[in-house]
């Protein structure tokens, strides 16, 4: 059902919450797992979290995600890109075929302000699969 499944990954509490659904969906469907980080673009930074501007702080963050999943048995394809986190999720999504996105939210979006500015809103309504919001 699952065959592949991406986990874009930030430094969230909401985004480690969400490792223990993405451990389940992969462990139960056999899954091929994708970890995916996204370095901002320098110019126009935001203040928006969800997103890091460090190449460093990124490549320690998916071998420390790559390394959680190793000790539950997963291994884990790591992606690191640069761009706009919602539209780069979601490029890479329809890259590797995936079956399903799963990610943490900050239910940000429940206002009309934050849903322009959420990427969990933006991934919704670009993604080429589904997407499994872990609240």
């Amino acid at each position: 059902m699952f065959k592949t499944v991406l986990f874009p990954v930030d430094q969230s509490r909401e985004a480690r919450e969400a490792a223990d659904v993405v451990t389940n969906i992969v462990q139960k469907y056999g899954s091929r797992l994708v970890l995916l980080s996204v370095v901002e673009p320098a110019e126009g930074e935001s203040d928006n979290s969800d997103t890091m501007t460090s190449p460093e702080a990124v490549a320690e963050l998916l071998k420390t995600a790559q390394s959680l999943f190793a000790k539950q048995g997963i291994t884990a394809d790591v992606i690191e890109r640069e761009g706009k986190a919602a539209f780069t999720i979601c490029d890479v999504a329809d890259e590797i075929n995936a079956n399903l996105i799963v990610m943490g939210s900050r239910g940000l979006g429940l206002t009309e302000e934050g849903a322009t500015e959420s990427i969990t809103y933006r991934v919704i309504n670009l993604s080429p699969c589904p997407v499994l919001i872990v609240p």
